[in-house]
């Protein structure tokens, strides 16, 4: 049977379709192939900005169909983490291949160890970054022995890399002043300490930053930021006396600088005798306090003398006796206009009297610089008598309270109350007296108490009343307070080196052992050592070059325990001083010679002087943001390798 179709058209039919099949391929394959690449280039691109906006330039990203491949040297572990999962936020993770590396760990800067302490009333807390090398028990067991019975919540975190070479001994120190510090901030860096506290008062203050810097270990900074909040006057209180043209405060107290300077001016006007301090304190009745003075004082002097008291709003003024009745009327009736309401003004004119004088009953109390008290004159009853005398042994001491007081009938009302006053008054001197009389308290003598008369003026109006007529004559001397008589570091170490300049600490040949001389030098330095208190010093022993080097600095570290010895045998207290010996590496002169052989066999005094610093508070880092960061903080003045000078330099 024949074919309807001839050969030829079937084949042409053939190839018609087969080229059509082939077209469409080749039109789906570069279909596919634009795809592709539209998909690889907007994953490129998408990635690549993403990252570039997180800052991670530099990382490397390629694309390959649908996988995104990333490439490059992350900073850290934790950086590698993160880059991957902000390309994962562009494209899916699954679809991204990690091909970075991550930097060695030996080329990457340690973190910058920190401890932040916190103390208040509701208990302590540690936040910070801590090396892996420290302790985390032993600090913790540490912190609770120096905050007995305190709640403490850690929050510290640690990182496994090399300690700061002051590190502990930092920590240590900040630890160790937690006995001194009951509320506070310590943020303990690799070589400073930053300390933020409250000292109760001015002298508290200077006490507190005295003991913090002689703890202060070498190499190790301080910055302290220690406020003393400004005392409560109860009553708050102001007293001038004015006699002869020239005044005196035997108290004065502002609230305000601006206050201070009106009371300070008007004082000058008045005839202030010399500079006077105003103390600056809270508790004022009005604060219109400044005005009310400065025109009480001016009045004062408008009347050319007298006693002016302020106790809270109440004020008192005796005018001086022989003043005119209308010049002292004039004078009161501007004050009492121009006063504040709140202050009440009671005012007084003594009268002259032609009359002799009747027998004026007495009490006197004195006291001696050995702190000996002798009481003597009049009370009302032997209870009278029994409740001073007790009351002087409980401000002295039972043994130190003579007696010499006799019963009287017909003595002033109140008689009692204003003896009791006198002795509380005594109390605030270092020697001298109080006479109590029916018109006034006399109180005279020495202090090592700055604020003595201000007290004692706050104490009489207190308990006698604003309008009690008092004299204080109190001299403060700074060689009887406790604080600014104590000799400074470098007037204790000049002392000794005076001690040393005539005499010398000899020893046994190549023995550690003082020679029979050596005693009363011992004795001397030892006194002087007793009168500086508490002193971080360093007893240094020296060598000439003979023998071997070694022996030579045995021997010296050997001299210098032995001193620091004869100190202890003779009550010193040495817990802050430190021996050591320094061999033949410090010599003063020459050792080719006798004479200066003998000069570097020597002992040496050194105050160890830690400079306080003045620094910006810092914060620690955020803790939850450590791990993410780009580059890992660097310490600051290059891990601690910035040191200040030590006692050696200054030497």
């Amino acid at each position: 049977m024949q074919s309807r179709f001839p050969a030829p058209m079937r084949l042409s039919s053939l190839f018609a379709i087969s080229g059509t099949f082939l077209v469409a391929f080749i039109l789906c394959l570069f279909a596919a192939r634009f795809s592709v690449n539209v998909i690889e280039e907007g994953s490129r691109n998408g990635v690549r900005n993403t990252l570039d906006e997180a800052g991670m330039t530099w990382t490397e990203v390629d694309a390959d169909g649908l996988q995104v491949f990333l490439a490059g040297t992350a900073p850290s572990e934790a950086t590698r983490f993160k880059a991957l999962s902000v390309a994962g936020t562009v494209v899916e993770s699954a679809r991204v291949i990690d091909q970075m590396l991550v930097r060695d760990s030996a080329d990457i800067a340690p973190p910058r160890f920190s401890v932040e302490i916190l103390r208040n009333d509701g208990g302590l807390s540690l936040i910070g970054l801590i090396p892996a090398s420290t302790d985390r028990e032993d600090l913790l067991d540490d912190v609770a022995a120096h905050a007995e019975g305190e709640k403490i919540t850690d929050l510290l975190e640690v990182a496994d890399y090399p300690a700061p070479e002051t590190w502990r001994a930092a920590l240590e120190y900040a630890v160790a002043i937690l006995d001194l510090l009951p509320r506070t901030k310590i943020s303990v860096d690799a070589a400073r300490v930053e300390i933020v506290a409250m000292a109760d008062s001015d002298r508290d203050k200077a006490n507190l930053e005295t003991e913090l810097a002689r703890k202060l270990p070498d190499d190790v900074r301080l910055a302290l930021d220690i406020s003393a909040p400004r005392p409560v006057r109860t009553p708050f209180t102001l007293r001038y006396a004015l006699e002869d043209g020239r005044g005196k405060f035997d108290a004065c107290s502002a609230d305000t600088e601006e206050a201070r300077d009106r009371i300070l001016r008007a004082a000058g006007r008045a005839g202030l005798d010399g500079k006077a301090k105003c103390l600056l304190a809270l508790g004022v009745p009005s604060s219109q306090w400044g005005a009310a003075a400065e025109m009480a004082i001016d009045a004062l002097a408008q009347l050319g003398g007298g006693t002016l008291t302020f106790s809270d709003a109440d004020i008192s003024l005796v005018a001086q006796s022989g003043i005119a009745d209308s010049r002292f009327d004039n004078v009161i009736g501007r004050l009492e206009t121009a006063l504040p309401e709140v202050f009440a003004l009671q005012a007084a004119l003594p009268k002259p009297s032609d009359d002799k004088p009747a027998a004026v009953p007495e009490f006197v109390a004195t006291l001696s610089p050995e702190g000996l008290v002798l009481i003597r004159g009049r009370l009302g009853s032997a209870r009278a008598r029994d409740t001073v005398e007790s009351f002087a042994q409980a401000r002295f001491t039972s043994t130190a309270v003579n007696t010499a007081v006799r019963v009287a009938d017909g003595l002033p009302k109140g008689w009692t109350t204003r003896v009791l006053a006198g002795v509380e008054a005594l109390a605030f001197l270092s020697n001298g007296a109080v006479t109590v009389t029916p018109e006034m308290i006399s109180v005279s003598g020495n202090t090592g108490e700055e604020d003595a008369s201000a007290e004692i003026a706050g104490l009489f109006a207190e308990k006698l009343g604003e309008a009690a007529r008092f004299d204080i004559d109190v001299t403060y001397r700074e060689e009887l307070d406790p604080v600014a008589s104590l000799p400074t570091p470098a007037e204790c170490e000049a002392r000794i080196a005076e001690v040393q300049d005539s005499r010398k600490i000899n020893f046994e040949p190549g023995e550690a052992t003082i020679d029979a001389n050596g005693a009363a030098i011992m004795d001397d330095i030892a006194e002087i050592l007793k009168q500086c208190g508490v002193l971080r010093m360093e007893i240094g022993g020296h060598t000439d070059s003979q023998g071997r080097e070694t022996m030579n600095q045995q021997l010296s570290q050997s001299r210098a325990q032995a001193v620091l010895n004869e100190l202890r045998a003779r009550r010193v207290l040495t817990s802050d001083i430190t021996a050591k010996g320094y061999g033949e590496s410090r010599p003063i002169a020459d050792n080719d010679t006798e004479e200066g052989r003998e000069a570097n066999r020597r002992i040496e005094f050194r105050v160890i002087r830690p400079e306080p610093i003045v620094e910006e508070q810092t914060t620690l880092e955020a803790l939850e943001d450590g791990a993410q960061k780009e580059e890992p903080a660097q310490t600051e003045g290059g891990d601690g390798q910035e040191k200040e000078e030590t006692g050696d330099e200054q030497d």
